[in-house]
């Protein structure tokens, strides 16, 4: 026999108390299914969520027989978050009793009615903890790279923020090519990443107009969608393509794959990425920006020490090998004569170390040199290690201009075999290296010639000179 209305009121208020002060759905799901299985004698109760973002709460049930294959509950309502159909409860047969009644079917309907109201919070908890999340995310990809922690690789920051918060199996950023397609450039997962990195999305790509054009993507599954058409989108499943832009200017692509038969993603976690990838692509711009300013600062401060350099020790050095020069030729000054030719030969070269200094400094840092001096420069300066101390390095004639691209590269490797060979020998204290043109050959032709010479200690003993040249 069923319980009798009262008492049976009574538990059933108490069922709604008790799903009303617990925090965990799963728990408010378990005491509105055992709840109903008490109140009206059945066999056994469940609930069962159809909709797949409650993958998690998917059937719910007491123990007890459920009903025989290929055959359906004898009592089931629709539970609803809203106005949408999640899933139902149902009930199995009661063994020894009668059918359920009307009463069964209304206390079965409030239960379900709780049911729906229960799931609705959850999904509201749950959506404001994925809010706070991609927000404090968001927020701390900013800070990380506006600070010096995340200028190294920005982009990776980026990828590996979104994947984690995602739940993504990857984070992905790919870049437009100049053919008109998209590259992946950066990839974070944990999962082994072979052959992400290149991987090309070729022109043409039905999804290349929306995200050129800085429009979202949402893909159900990678690996079967015909848009797709990289040869790694086998491995993913669910995926959302956000643009990285920001003032219009479109950055990149921001891509986070889920694992093949993933959890789809929601429209809330959509919204939320779309968001994250905005404010992501504002931060690169201002990190961009930054760098930029302290490039500026310093080139900047380098071309503030060069023109020092000139217009301080260059000229005084000038004026002192000027001094000495005017000494030598004084009545009476024989006897020191080959002292000061050495002193004005070792001004003069300090002169051209200065005046090589001061174009070093002109080179912007971080980039490739330009020109054949620079290009000497960074050769002669990657050698010092080697060397213990840097080469004095020394340009006759307009070097940058009359030497042609190719006659530079010959030069720069017989550069390189000569500084090799010199911090291969003991003893080398001293290296200086020449660049003259137009230098004349012994049968009168104009080219470029190269001059290393290395002396060992004690100034000339065990030096050696290499010289090369080649014809302009």
């Amino acid at each position: 026999m069923t319980a009798q209305p009262a008492p049976r009121l009574t538990r059933l208020l108490e069922a709604l108390l008790g799903a009303g002060t617990d925090l965990d759905p799963r728990a408010v799901l378990r005491r509105l299914v055992d709840g109903a299985a008490e109140l009206t004698g059945a066999g056994g109760a469940a609930l069962v969520v159809t909709d797949p973002r409650e993958g998690g709460l998917a059937g719910i049930r007491t123990p007890g027989p459920g009903p025989a294959p290929g055959t359906a509950p004898l009592l089931r309502v629709p539970v609803h978050v809203r106005d949408e159909e999640i899933g139902e409860l149902r009930l199995t047969g009661r063994p020894g009793a009668g059918p359920f009644t009307v009463g069964d079917e209304q206390l079965l309907r409030v239960l379900a009615t709780q049911a729906g109201i229960s799931i609705g919070n959850a999904r509201l908890y749950e959506t404001a903890r994925q809010r706070e999340r991609w927000i404090e995310g968001a927020a701390a990809v900013t800070t990380a790279l506006l600070t010096e922690e995340g200028t190294d690789d920005a982009l990776t920051t980026v990828a590996e923020r979104a994947r984690l918060l995602a739940d993504a199996s990857a984070g992905v950023i790919l870049h437009p090519t100049a053919e008109g397609g998209m590259e992946i450039v950066t990839a974070s997962t944990p999962d082994d990443p072979d052959g992400m990195v290149g991987a090309t999305i070729e022109p043409g790509s039905p999804v290349l107009e929306q995200l050129l054009g800085g429009e979202p993507v949402f893909i159900d599954d990678s690996a079967t969608d015909p848009r797709m058409t990289t040869h790694v989108r086998h491995r993913f499943g669910p995926s959302m393509m956000l643009p990285l832009q920001a003032s219009g200017r479109l950055i990149g692509t921001l891509a986070l794959p889920r694992r093949r038969g993933g959890r789809p993603y929601t429209d809330v976690e959509r919204l939320l990425a779309t968001q994250f990838a905005s404010q992501a692509a504002l931060a690169l711009v201002l990190a961009d920006a930054r760098r930029g300013r302290e490039r500026l600062a310093v080139y900047e401060d380098r071309d503030r020490i060069a023109r020092d350099l000139h217009d301080l020790v260059v000229q005084r050095l000038f004026a002192t090998g000027m001094m000495l020069e005017s000494t030598r030729r004084r009545p009476g000054a024989r006897e020191v004569d080959d002292i000061l030719g050495r002193a004005v030969d070792e001004l003069r070269s300090t002169v051209q170390d200065v005046r090589t200094t001061i174009l070093a400094l002109q080179q912007p840092p971080a980039e490739p040199p330009t020109g054949l001096r620079g290009r000497v420069l960074r050769e002669t300066a990657a050698a010092a290690a080697r060397l213990g101390a840097a080469p004095s390095t020394h340009f006759r004639g307009a070097v940058d201009t009359r030497v042609p691209d190719r006659v530079g590269d010959r030069l720069l490797t017989a550069l390189r075999d000569a500084l090799a060979g010199a911090s291969a020998r003991p003893g080398v204290s001293r290296v200086e290296v020449t660049v003259e043109t137009p230098a004349t050959s012994p049968e009168g032709r104009e080219g470029v010639r190269l001059r290393v010479a290395a002396d060992g200690e004690g100034g000339e003993r065990g030096g050696t000179t290499v010289t090369w040249w080649a014809p302009l």
